[in-house]
């Protein structure tokens, strides 16, 4: 008898063994007993991806939102921080310190790790050099085809371009996520056959797919959709309920939430509440897959307000999930990666988590800025690298500088943008199956959580 993710899990590979024994043979189990157990499963999953949330943003963010609230903001939660499922999951990529978000989402949502900048191409066939790279046949089904096969509806969603790598890493297979359009086919990889992902975006079998990245796809695509193609929020809601939906409401990537009002985009909420209404009309269940992705843009542009915003945006939409999903939901918080994304200065309570670093000086019993041996005060949040570095003639910092939404905050190291980290990242659950998140895991242990919840190989 095979052993299970959730028994190696709980019990360790000798428990394992025996508890598998101890099922198939020592005591035997009815028919009636099989089935009630297959039903305290989850019947449906769906897993949030807050790119480039690593704990340092979550911290940041809880602040941020409690304080748009009127309150100090640190005694704040998000919605999922109530989840009482917690891990932390380490990110590496196979060839990667720090990795990128190809590797890390290949093994969030099909169980393995790979090379940096590789989708869903496991990494010894890169390695090899190996022609199955370019067959789909021959390389591990993606979690779509996985859910499909178990009659499972499937949901995909992003802020970010539908090609890009975490969406992608639902439905396609490439070496290089670069490779988003036809005309990024090129060199040795083109002449093996390998296709681009916006084609194979249109061939996969997804039920529901929204974000951005229309410029990626041929207008013959676009006609090849074998079902309804939107463009905005109002057609996206006016949509028909019994055809599969690709709504492309952006050129590029979605807008920021701080920038959407000027739009006519929906939010992420909004496309979460659409999704989950309409996967959950198939009897069997759905896969959902919902994808923060510019929260990691705004941090490689040091721009922490719009990260924090679209932290926000991220917070509601998994309070939708949470509203709207049954008992029979397993629900998923986490991320791909971390920023090198600081919160420090030793700042006061309550003190504005965007301004400038405020202390209270015990021995004048007085509130006041936090000046560095330059006397020049710092903000709060800073980054480790990218633009913006602060120099000994870098003009002085104001409140009202640092506050503004376009505000990039200072950096240590410069380079032309800022990078990912590799430190470790949480995973937040909830429902059937979420007991099995806890400690410190794999990335890759996720990808394989979530296939064992849906009864796939």
């Amino acid at each position: 008898m095979p052993y299970t993710f959730s028994q190696i899990k709980r019990f360790g590979l000798l428990g394992a063994v025996i508890m598998a024994s101890f099922q198939s043979g020592c005591i035997a189990e009815s028919a009636s007993e099989s089935n009630s157990s297959d039903k305290n499963g989850p019947k449906n999953v769906i897993i949030f991806i807050g790119d480039g949330m690593g704990v340092s943003t979550v911290t940041a963010a809880r602040i941020f939102d409690g304080q748009s609230k009127g309150m100090t903001g640190e005694e704040h939660s998000l919605e999922f921080e109530s989840f009482e499922n917690l891990a932390l999951i380490k990110t590496y990529n196979t060839n990667a310190q720090v990795p990128d978000s190809a590797g890390t989402a290949t093994a969030i949502l099909s169980g393995y790790k790979t090379n940096i900048g590789a989708v869903n191409v496991p990494a010894d066939l890169i390695s090899a050099r190996s022609g199955d790279v370019c067959n789909p046949y021959a390389l591990p089904p993606t979690l779509t085809k996985r859910a499909k096969a178990k009659d499972k509806a499937v949901g995909v969603i992003s802020t970010a371009r539908l090609t890009h790598a975490t969406p992608a890493a639902m439905y396609g297979h490439v070496v290089n996520r670069g490779w988003e359009a036809d005309k990024d086919e090129t060199g040795p990889m083109a002449q093996a056959g390998c296709k681009a992902l916006a084609g194979q975006l249109i061939k996969s079998d997804i039920d529901i797919i929204l974000g951005g990245g229309r410029k990626e796809f041929s207008d013959a695509q676009i006609d090849a959709w074998p079902g309804t193609v939107v463009g905005n929020r109002e057609a996206m809601l006016a949509a028909p309920n019994d055809k599969p939906l690709l709504g492309l409401f952006n050129a590029t990537h979605m807008s920021f939430e701080a920038d959407r009002a000027e739009t006519s985009e929906p939010s992420l909420a909004e496309m979460t509440t659409l999704a989950i209404d309409r996967l959950s009309k198939n009897e069997a269940g759905y896969v959902l897959m919902v994808e923060a992705g510019r929260v990691d843009h705004a941090h490689h542009g040091t721009n922490a307000y719009r990260a924090l915003r679209d932290m926000q945006a991220l917070n509601e939409a998994v309070k939708v999930a949470k509203d709207k999903a049954g008992d029979d939901t397993l629900i998923m918080v986490t991320a791909d990666h971390s920023h090198v994304f600081t919160m420090a200065g030793y700042p006061m309570r309550g003190n504005p988590i965007l301004g400038l670093a405020k202390g209270f000086d015990p021995k004048t019993q007085t509130v006041d800025l936090i000046l560095d041996k330059d006397g020049k005060p710092y903000t709060t949040l800073g980054y480790h690298n990218g633009p913006n570095v602060r120099e000994a003639d870098s003009p002085a910092l104001s409140d009202n500088m640092v506050q503004a939404p376009d505000f990039r905050q200072q950096t240590a190291v410069n380079l032309n943008s800022e990078t990912h980290s590799g430190e470790d990242v949480p995973l937040y659950a909830t429902g059937p199956g979420s007991e099995n998140v806890r400690g410190v895991m794999e990335q890759d242990e996720i990808g394989r959580l979530i296939a064992e919840a849906i009864g796939a190989e």
